[in-house]
């Protein structure tokens, strides 16, 4: 067999697998979005250096728990997961220059902290509003005063 035919079928496998890995990310994504409640969410963890660290993803609220999952991930499972009670908005800020290029246009980052450490979570000024309402609906004496 010449050499041809057999880079040939490399490139046709590679094609293949590419357009099987961008098939299974569309479905994972309506299968995420079927019951509503999901939203463009970037997680950042604040031990990384300023600017850096940054993944972006899918929100989904589910219940009393707000589900984080990776935008390139083929895994049906929430990498992060926040309880309703458990999560607290401490200050807002717009993107710097450096975030601006790991981030999607126009998202806002938001310093969090959780029991299990702060986390910096980056949304669009309607999510943001969406999940101070979130926050808010919980059931009355569910959050802790402050």
């Amino acid at each position: 067999m010449a050499w041809w035919l057999v880079l040939l079928d490399v490139v046709g496998a590679l094609l293949l697998l590419v357009l099987v890995l961008g098939v299974v990310l569309v479905v994972r994504r309506r299968v995420l979005a079927r019951h509503g409640g999901t939203f463009e969410l970037s997680v950042r963890d604040p031990r990384q250096p300023a600017g850096r660290g940054w993944a972006l993803g899918l929100g989904r609220y589910r219940d009393d728990h707000l589900e984080w999952f990776r935008i390139f991930s083929p895994l049906p499972r929430p990498r992060r997961t926040w309880g309703r009670n458990d999560l607290t908005l401490e200050s807002q800020r717009a993107t710097d220059e450096e975030e601006g290029y790991a981030l999607y246009s126009g998202h806002l980052v938001v310093h969090c902290s959780t029991p299990a450490g702060e986390v910096e979570l980056a949304m669009s000024p309607q999510s943001l509003t969406g999940l101070q309402s979130w926050l808010e609906a919980g059931p009355p004496g569910s959050r802790p005063s402050r």
